[in-house]
């Protein structure tokens, strides 16, 4: 079943005689004695004017008769069709769904709250009147279904080493990559059903109450981690360049075991949280 345009007419003309028949027929049938004559005609009028039919814009009507799809009318304004066909509107505009927060399980299985905003509209009257028994709880039942599908696939965070898993995509930091999935798989969801996916985005992304608390120490675990092994590297690096400078420069010869004194004294004052406190040692190394 796919959508075939009905041509219609202007309905304008065809009111006016609409109209003007009912009040010949009406003169007829009380004036002038011909009650027969007078009610054909009045009949006729009526059924003109039951073929006329208001079509706003961004609108579509839908036409069958007997049981058999005829067209959509889109032509905007005051229309006449055949007064025997069935008319159904459908409005052509563009529609939001705010999806309900659904509870979910990630790839984990950690239990996660997702929501999504999809916009769409109607594309083929057709299928959408007569493919699905109610379009609009359809579009609602099956985006509802593909976020649960997406978010069961995907992870709602890393939850291994950040460098092992730079290229994994996940709910939280792959947010364009997950609008594009969601978006292709509403498309392919709702195309049956004649609508078109304009724009669909995660709306709500968080962890469910009951381990949000532990989650959030995690993340506060991590980021000290990643800030320590910045602080560590950037140490290793100055003390690299303070002993390369002294050799180069010829200040001091060490021998390994005052350079393993400076590494120490150095990798203390770099990395720890504190200020160090200098100490002035007047003595040896030596014993």
């Amino acid at each position: 079943m796919t959508e075939k345009e009905l041509r219609s007419i202007s309905g304008f003309a065809l009111f006016g005689i609409g109209l003007l028949m009912l009040f010949a027929g009406s003169f007829v049938f009380t004036m002038n004695g011909a009650p027969l004559m007078g009610g054909l005609i009045f009949a006729s009028g009526l059924v003109i004017l039951l073929g006329l039919t208001v079509i706003n814009p961004n609108e579509a009507v839908v036409t069958t008769f007997f049981g058999d799809y005829m067209g959509t009318m889109k032509q905007n304004g005051l229309r006449w069709v055949n007064p025997f066909f069935r008319r159904k509107k459908i409005s052509l505009r563009a529609r939001n769904l705010n999806g309900q927060k659904l509870k979910v399980n990630d790839k984990l299985g950690n239990p996660i709250e997702i929501a999504a905003v999809v916009v769409w509209r109607v594309g083929d009257t057709a299928k959408a009147s007569f493919e699905v028994d109610d379009y609009v709880k359809y579009v609602e039942i099956q985006s509802e279904a593909a976020v649960r599908h997406l978010a069961g696939i995907y992870a709602y965070d890393s939850m291994e080493d950040e460098e092992a898993n730079i290229q994994e995509v996940t709910l939280r930091d792959g947010s364009g990559k997950i609008n594009e999935m969601l978006e292709a798989e509403l498309t392919e969801r709702l195309s049956r059903a004649g609508i078109d996916v304009l724009e669909s985005r995660i709306s709500h992304l968080a962890y469910a109450p009951e381990i949000a608390g532990a989650m959030l120490q995690r993340q506060q675990a991590s980021a000290v981690v990643a800030a320590r092994r910045q602080i560590v590297n950037g140490a290793v690096g100055m003390v690299d360049m303070a002993l390369a400078m002294l050799s180069e420069k010829q200040i001091v010869e060490l021998d390994e075991e005052r350079k393993a004194a400076m590494v120490s004294n150095l990798l203390v004052v770099l990395c720890g949280e504190k200020a160090a406190t200098p100490i002035l040692n007047a003595g040896t190394l030596y014993p």
